[in-house]
């Protein structure tokens, strides 16, 4: 077994209160959550407007497909308009792990 997680420091654009920012963040984790099976949430900044961090794990028993929808998740993140991907940390984790 194999677990893979990303986080995300996101940079939101012209938000100027916390309603703005929901209004942003939680369709973008809905929209993850949707296309991809993976478990997702705003994880940090919470008390932060213009900031996000969004966090996000998959479980798998294949590297190979692990990988591929971490990618993706990535790439999708990478893609809105809407906000600025600051970092990305990704780790993998198999079950020998300590």
């Amino acid at each position: 077994m194999y677990v893979g997680t990303l986080s995300f420091d996101l940079l939101l654009g012209d938000v100027r209160s916390l309603k703005e920012k929901r209004s942003i963040v939680r369709p973008i984790v809905a929209e993850i959550h949707r296309k991809f099976a993976v478990s997702v949430a705003e994880t940090g900044g919470q008390d932060l407007y213009r900031r996000a961090e969004i966090g996000l794990a998959v479980v798998s028993g294949d590297t190979g497909h692990l990988t591929d929808v971490l990618d993706r998740c990535e790439r999708m993140i990478a893609g809105r308009p809407e906000v600025e991907l600051l970092s990305v940390r990704r780790r993998l984790h198999n079950d020998e792990d300590d």
